[in-house]
């Protein structure tokens, strides 16, 4: 079972052997938990292995002849898969593929971007990630071209943890509390070092028992070998973009 962060603050204060506050406040330690599970997640995401993906099949849609899309979450940080919400041999949108570009200047998006209105059918669809993105607020996602009629969309991405308090429970998987118990102390105990910094020997705990985390997190299934797809290996669809 998860573990609340009042729970690390409770761990984390018996070995600064400060049961009660006095030199350090709950809201202090809050702090530092919560920035080493942001610390931890952002290596986590970047496993690729799906710890922190959200499927959302309610809100996104294409409004028709329009170049964003609408309903896009607030905490999406990085698109994975965008398609069309029904899909298979019956579904009125058969063919129709979602491709990303790093930017709206890539000649293929400059390219749609000029065509008209397109029917949601048997084409591929460019899009473009735009804005700050969570946390910050929700990213822009442009489509070109724009299609001729409505659509709705699923989207899987991967999100932000949002907003943590004593109360959440501990959003990093692979037993995280020892090395999020440890990052609090080493901040905490800047406190009491002359040039703030953070207690090393505490930091190299956390250092330690993050790096043994990520690699408990791979593989994350044992039924089959993993492998890297050569450079020079088609993909499934046997490889060019459209």
């Amino acid at each position: 079972m998860a573990t609340l962060f009042s729970t690390i603050i409770t761990d984390a204060r018996i070995q600064l052997i400060e049961t009660t506050a006095r030199f350090w406040t709950d809201a202090e330690l809050l702090t530092h938990a919560i920035n080493g599970a942001r610390a931890m997640w952002k290596d986590i995401i970047d496993l690729h292995k799906g710890h922190f993906v959200t499927r959302d099949l309610t809100n996104v849609n294409a409004v028709a002849s329009t170049a964003d899309l609408a309903g896009v979450p607030t905490d999406v940080f990085r698109v994975l898969v965008l398609r069309p919400r029904t899909v298979g041999p019956s579904s009125s949108n058969q063919g129709l593929i979602f491709k990303p570009v790093t930017d709206i200047t890539d000649p293929r998006f400059v390219q749609a971007q000029a065509r008209d209105a397109v029917d949601p059918r048997n084409r591929v669809i460019w899009y473009a990630l735009l804005n700050a993105g969570a946390p910050v607020a929700a990213p822009a996602i442009m489509i070109a071209p724009q299609l001729s009629s409505a659509l709705l969309l699923a989207l899987a991405y991967v999100q932000t943890l949002g907003t943590l308090t004593s109360a959440s429970n501990n959003p990093i998987p692979g037993e995280s509390d020892k090395a999020i118990v440890h990052y609090t102390i080493a901040f905490a105990r800047g406190k009491e070092r002359p040039d703030r910094s953070p207690d090393p020997e505490h930091l190299s705990i956390y250092a330690t028992e993050a790096r043994k985390i990520l690699s408990a997190l791979t593989p994350r299934s044992e039924q089959d070998d993993e492998y890297v797809q050569g450079m020079w290996e088609g993909g499934l669809d046997g490889g060019g973009d459209d």
